[in-house]
């Protein structure tokens, strides 16, 4: 890549996808708090995982506006872009749970791959910049001590991480076939406020809080990257300013733990026993490990700010102290999850 390729000015108008989510709703306070002057445009179609309560005292910014819509919907999609003179679309919009991939996998196409295709064809009409949010999991389950680089070959294996990859290769190949400036950063295991309660530490947080049990897959033992959603924000706008076009950034902590010991951190931080733990029945093709290299990030001049174990404690004392907005979904429909999804296994469960 030249240097020309590098992007350096800030963008005027942001279309942020997904922005009412959890990593979209931290990443849109987090830039209006660094880039006041910004315009930015909430897109989100306000699913069970989408709030808008996550913005709750940002909406009353004159440079902050919501447009609920689906990003399937090219002429929706186009027309938020036209009407706010968009120059940049970050996206974050999908379905994001791998056990709510297995339960049902064809919205995960229809948002991830499709959408991302929508998002891709707009960009590619209205010559805007577009930036993908990735994930770790497209790289698959790693081997031995090796730590995923950005070059390495996808191997998803569930059918969330197979709609991340195929949303990912669009979004390449659009930008060799097209020449549209696109940028993918791949995030770790992002914890932090604001995440819905079926993914694993705001789970056992709230559970811990509750007293019911904490259901760990399998024999805990399963090594994943947690890093504080805060760092992903924070390397998220590095790749934007400072990323060169048309590359791929893996954004972590570049340290591993296992699932048991985040539970420890969980529990400990909650001041809970850890008699409530369970041994559940495994997911099925659950990955073993996940590890990623984010040297590359570095090396544009990114650090992160939490560890693993400090951004686990972080997330659980955010829940401890933030109990109003989990309640109410906990009692809604996230309880029919949780028991599809957990009852039969806690009933057979071990210790």
């Amino acid at each position: 890549m030249t240097q020309e390729s590098i992007i350096r000015s800030v963008p005027t108008s942001l279309l942020v996808t997904g922005g009412c989510g959890f990593i979209g709703s931290n990443f849109v306070r987090y830039w209006m708090q660094q880039h006041p002057e910004s315009k930015v445009v909430v897109y989100d179609k306000l699913t069970y995982a989408g709030r808008k309560e996550n913005l709750q005292d940002l909406w009353d910014s004159p440079n902050l506006s919501l447009v609920v819509g689906d990003i399937g919907d090219i002429d929706a999609v186009r027309r938020a872009c036209q009407d706010n003179a968009i120059d940049l679309i970050v996206n974050f919009a999908a379905e994001t749970h791998v056990d709510q991939s297995i339960l049902g996998p064809l919205v995960f196409t229809d948002t991830n791959v499709r959408g991302t295709h929508v998002l891709l064809e707009v960009a590619r009409e209205l010559g805007i910049r577009l930036h993908h949010i990735s994930t770790d999991e497209v790289y698959g389950h790693i081997k031995d001590d090796h730590q995923s680089v950005e070059t390495d070959e996808l191997s998803p294996r569930s059918p969330y991480a197979a709609s991340k990859a195929a949303a990912d290769q669009l979004v390449q190949a659009y930008a060799i076939t097209y020449g549209i400036p696109v940028t993918i950063t791949r995030g770790a295991n992002n914890v932090g406020p604001y995440q819905y309660p079926e993914k694993a530490v705001p789970l056992f947080s709230t559970n811990a809080i509750l007293g019911e049990p904490i259901p760990v897959y399998g024999d805990g033992l399963q090594m994943r990257d947690y890093a504080h959603v805060y760092d992903h924000c924070t390397g998220i706008e590095m790749v934007l300013l400072k990323g060169i076009i048309g590359e791929v950034y893996n954004v972590g902590t570049g340290r591993e733990m296992t699932n048991l010991e985040m539970v420890d951190i969980v529990l400990e931080t909650l001041g809970k026993e850890h008699t409530s733990v369970k041994h559940v029945t495994d997911r099925p093709g659950h990955d073993r490990r996940y590890s990623m290299n984010v040297d590359k990030l570095k090396a544009l001049g990114w650090q992160p700010k939490y560890d693993p174990k400090q951004a686990v404690a972080e997330a659980a004392k955010w829940y401890a102290e933030n109990q109003a907005w989990w309640e109410p979904i906990r009692s809604g429909e996230f309880r029919e999850y949780y028991n599809k999804q957990y009852a039969e296994r806690l009933a057979g469960a071990g210790q």
